[in-house]
C-alpha cells in the first residue's frame, strides 16, 4: 500500500517487469480548503490535496519509459508535470491516499505498451455472399413498394 508521505510503489504489470519505485523527494503535495460538504470543520481544514510528479525530471524512468509516459499522457501533462487532485473525502489522510492511488494508475497506464497493430483480413467468401444477398432481398424490399399498374 502507498502510505501517504512515503515513496510511490507501482507493482509489476504490463510495462514495468519489475515495477516502479518513485522516491517521495520528487512528489510535491499541496493542500487548500476543499469545497463541499463537511461540517463545522469546511472552512478550517486544508484536506484537498494536490500531488505533483515532475516526469521530464524525474530519475524514477528509464528513458524509453520516460518517453512512453510523456507521449502517452501529453494531454494531461502541464510543462512535463502531472497534477493529481484529491478532495472526495473529509479527511486529509483519505485525500492523500486517494491521490496517490490515482497518480499510480496514471503512471501504470503511461507506462503500459501499445495494443499490438490490427492486421488486416479480407472478408470470407460466405460473409461477401450473405451480404450480397441480404443487399438483395432488401432491393426486391423496396421495389414491391412502387405504385401498382393496372393490367
Amino acid at each position: 500500500m502507498n502510505e501517504p508521505g512515503g515513496d510511490l510503489v507501482l507493482a509489476p504489470g504490463p510495462g514495468l517487469r519489475q515495477g516502479l519505485v518513485v522516491p517521495a523527494v520528487e512528489l510535491v503535495e499541496r493542500f487548500s480548503r476543499s469545497s463541499g460538504p463537511g461540517g463545522q470543520g469546511v472552512n478550517t481544514t486544508d484536506s484537498r490535496v494536490e500531488l505533483v510528479l515532475d516526469v521530464e525530471s524525474s530519475g524514477a524512468f528509464s528513458p524509453t519509459q520516460r518517453e512512453r509516459v510523456l507521449t502517452a499522457l501529453a494531454g494531461r501533462l502541464v510543462g512535463g508535470r502531472i497534477t493529481v487532485v484529491a478532495s472526495e473525502h473529509r479527511s486529509q489522510l483519505r485525500n492523500r491516499a486517494a491521490a496517490r492511488d490515482r497518480l499510480a494508475d496514471l503512471l501504470r497506464e503511461g507506462l503500459a505498451p501499445p495494443p499490438p497493430a490490427r492486421r488486416a483480413t479480407k472478408p470470407t467468401k460466405g460473409s461477401q455472399r450473405r451480404r450480397v444477398e441480404g443487399k438483395k432481398r432488401r432491393s426486391q424490399v423496396k421495389s414491391g413498394r412502387g405504385r401498382v399498374q393496372p393490367e
